[in-house]
């Protein structure tokens, strides 16, 4: 859908003037002046929204638990899959390498952006509460899904979104990567300073901290590749959205709903799942937990890969160069 025009500025020749009338631009003092307000209003907001994640960050320990040494070891091991798998995704960029600014700035607001969603869901969770595992289901489908996934493309949206450098449908992809890894390392951090024995404070770096913290970074480790994996196709459709104006609200929507039931259906079907693969297998610890994640994430993974190589293929179609139909014409007379 092209931009709409006044009818004044479709019929007019390019001769007339309809500054004021039809169109507009910064030309006078007061139009600069109007200009800058209006910049200033739109980066105060992005700050005070900024300013707020980083408070409740402060407020919910999460700060504390990155800048602990203990911990950040531990989060940093838990997050090398997750990191695997953003890489893959910013490999396949077949248009131009993301400025390493706007990935850095986006993985930051990703983990700053994530405490909005700690925090709604702990007020949130005590309402299902009453109804039991049904409750639950409720609470993963209504809130924790749809409420990550806004979350994480909000991290896109404060930046990356608003830079010419974002010029491509599959940016949207890439950056929605970055800002999954940034929510699934703040969320890891969380974790496994809350199953440590006083907060892994006084462990050191021996032994001790692998054998009391392995289980649960190994956990988390197999949960984080999944934020990557859902903010990677809701990010896709963001970038999708930036470059259909007349259509962006539906867009968004449809990646967020996506990206969050399967969110949302993992978080409800993980437990079920890896009992049944405990059953059926005779498996028990992390094996099948192990096996779960690896079929499901799998499979939405390859969601994602074919929607990448899709984009991929389009590309490269598009910019082939043309057939010089005389020249192909006349290399087949020489079969004749």
């Amino acid at each position: 859908m092209s931009e709409r025009r006044d009818p004044v500025e479709e019929a007019a020749d390019d001769s007339m003037d309809l500054y004021g009338v039809a169109t507009w631009e910064v030309r006078t003092p007061f139009d600069r002046a109007a200009a800058i307000v209006w910049r200033l209003l739109a980066g105060s907001t992005r700050l005070a929204v900024v300013l707020l994640a980083f408070l409740l960050l402060l407020g919910i320990g999460g700060l504390a638990a990155l800048t602990d040494p203990e911990i950040g070891l531990l989060t940093a091991l838990s997050a090398v899959p997750a990191i695997g798998l953003a890489a893959y995704v910013y490999s396949t960029d077949v248009t131009t390498n993301e400025p390493l600014s706007l990935l850095v700035a986006t993985f930051l607001l990703g983990v700053l952006t994530a405490n909005f969603a700690a925090v709604l869901n702990s007020v949130l969770q005590p309402f299902f509460g009453p109804l039991g595992a049904i409750g639950m289901v409720l609470f993963f489908l209504l809130v924790v899904g749809p409420v990550e996934e806004a979350v994480k493309l909000l991290a896109v949206r404060l930046y990356a979104y608003t830079d010419d450098r974002f010029d491509a449908v599959l940016d949207g992809a890439v950056y929605g990567a970055m800002a999954g890894l940034g929510f699934a390392v703040i969320e890891n951090a969380l974790y496994i300073t809350r199953q440590l024995p006083n907060g892994g404070m006084d462990l050191g770096f021996g032994p001790e901290l692998i054998g009391v913290g392995g289980g649960i970074t190994a956990i988390r480790a197999l949960a984080g590749p999944g934020h990557v994996i859902y903010s990677a196709i809701a990010g896709y459709y963001l970038g999708l959205a930036k470059f259909n104006p007349g259509k962006r609200g539906p867009i968004v929507v449809k990646g967020i709903i996506i990206a969050a039931l399967i969110h949302a259906t993992y978080n409800s079907t993980v437990g079920i799942g890896s009992a049944l693969i405990a059953a059926v297998t005779g498996l028990s610890g992390l094996a099948p937990f192990l096996i779960y994640v690896l079929i499901y994430d799998g499979i939405f993974g390859l969601y994602l890969v074919r929607k990448i190589q899709k984009y991929r293929d389009s590309y490269h179609e598009a910019h082939a160069p043309p057939v010089d139909e005389s020249r192909l014409e006349s290399e087949l007379t020489e079969f004749e």
